[in-house]
Order: C-alpha cells, then sequence, then structure tokens
C-alpha cells in the first residue's frame, strides 16, 4: 500500500499530507519560541531588576529571596534556551515546570485578592496553566523538527515526514 493511497483510506488527500507535514515542520519551532521567549526575557529581566524583583518576592513572604531569585534567573534562562534551540529540550520543559507551578501559585493567588485585582490575577493564573500544557507538550513529545535534538537523532524525528 503507498502512501497516498494509505493517506486517501484515512480520508486524507495527498495535498492535504503534504501540506499538514510542511505545516507541522515550521509550527513546531515556532510554537517553542513563543512559548519560551516569555521565560528567557523574564529570566534576563531579573538580573537587570534584581532589587525591585527581589522586594516584589519578598512583599509576598517568600524566604530566602536571594537563593530564589538566582534558582528563578537560572530556571527561566536555561530552560528557556534549552526549549528555544531545541537543546534537551525535555530537560528544559521540567526546569520550566518546576518554575511555573510554585511561582503561579504564589504570585496569582486570586483567591486571596478582591475586585478588579481578583479578575486579573485569575487571568494570570489561567495563562500560566496554558503555558503549563504547552511544557508538558514539549515534555511528552521533545524539540520537534528544526532542532538540535533532532539533528543529533540524524533528522529522525517522529513527526517528520518524507511527504
Amino acid at each position: 500500500m503507498t502512501k497516498a493511497s494509505s493517506d486517501a483510506q484515512s480520508g486524507i488527500s495527498y495535498l492535504e499530507a503534504r501540506l499538514m507535514n510542511r505545516s507541522t515542520r515550521y509550527a513546531i519551532p515556532v510554537g517553542r519560541a513563543l512559548l519560551t521567549l516569555i521565560f528567557v526575557f523574564s529570566g534576563i529581566g531579573k538580573i537587570f531588576s534584581w532589587e525591585q524583583t527581589a522586594h516584589f518576592m519578598a512583599s509576598k513572604g517568600m524566604p530566602w529571596v536571594p537563593f530564589f531569585l538566582l534558582g528563578a534567573i537560572a530556571l527561566e534562562t536555561i530552560g528557556g534556551l534549552c526549549i528555544l534551540v531545541g537543546y534537551k529540550a525535555r530537560f528544559g520543559a521540567l526546569t520550566l515546570i518546576v518554575f511555573i507551578i510554585p511561582a503561579t501559585i504564589i504570585f496569582h493567588d486570586f483567591w486571596n485578592v478582591e475586585g478588579m485585582e481578583r479578575q486579573t490575577q485569575m487571568i494570570m493564573f489561567m495563562k500560566n496553566l496554558a503555558i503549563l500544557g504547552g511544557l508538558l507538550l514539549i515534555l511528552g513529545y521533545g524539540a520537534g523538527p528544526l532542532s538540535i535534538d533532532d539533528a543529533l537523532a540524524g533528522g529522525k524525528n517522529r513527526y517528520r515526514s518524507d511527504v
């Protein structure tokens, strides 16, 4: 059975399959970039606004602020860059998951505020849950095409097709 006849039996035309494979090839790295830029910029931004960030963290009752601030910078920057370039992307996703879960609970505690601040913090909380979903996809599926991980595997990424 040929690829074209196999796709035809599944209800996907050969043209649709080619278009889907081509769009997937570029959509995945663009998605990696969009998912991780917030972390890379935030991590680097914390370096240049150390005092303001430390003050904000302390206002939320965090202990050992310098330790956790340095940890946040490392996790966001390293994890974000790993996913961005697709090198050890699953490790990068795991580091960002370790960062985003407590950060979301501590800094977007909408259940402790009222009025418009409650709505704003709920939106931020939900945004972080959506980002967490993207990170879980990277953790599960890896970096995808056009990544260092894929190149090191000889381009044998399971999501790439020769169609």
